[in-house]
């Protein structure tokens, strides 16, 4: 059962659990939508890194280190997960928005992890699921996962980012 919030979108069978209806990032407060062809986790945090560098902070602005830590161990998860379990990354964006950044993962499998909607709890032993999905509850936000018209899905997240002091 999808908890408050989360929300999985079949676009074929209509939509079930949550109140939001959340999908793959559009445009940025700014105009600006950042996409990458990447091909690995380590490729993925490094646009992730500089879509925040660029995009998110603004002259003096720039989000806290921690939560620049957060963001990319999100990346590294979503993305490791598509290539892993979802039969290949098909697609990785990152846009900037008011307060974080969106991420959307696409994968090519149809399949949902039961674990998705999870309370969050880290596993006790390693008995089959690791600790990735839990940690991607606790740290982002709007979780999303829809399938798309094509083949595969997507996962969508908001990761939030908090102002550095100056």
């Amino acid at each position: 059962m999808p908890r408050p919030g989360r929300r999985f979108r079949d676009r074929d069978k209509g939509a079930t659990g949550g109140d939001a209806d959340v999908r793959a990032p559009e445009r940025a407060h700014d105009g600006m939508r950042a996409q990458s062809r990447v091909t690995t986790a380590a490729e993925a945090r490094a646009y992730a890194k500089s879509v925040v560098r660029d995009g998110w902070g603004s002259g003096s602005r720039a989000a806290r280190e921690e939560d620049v830590i957060d963001l990319l161990l999100v990346v590294s998860e979503l993305v490791t997960n598509a290539i892993r379990h979802g039969d290949g990354l098909a697609g990785f964006d990152v846009v900037p928005a008011p307060g974080g950044v969106r991420l959307a993962v696409h994968d090519n499998s149809e399949v949902v992890p039961d674990v998705a909607y999870g309370p969050g709890v880290l596993p006790v032993g390693h008995h089959g699921n690791g600790y990735g999905w839990p940690l991607i509850i606790r740290l982002a936000r709007e979780i999303a996962v829809e399938l798309r018209p094509g083949g595969g899905k997507t996962v969508s997240v908001f990761v939030p980012l908090r102002e550095a002091p100056a």
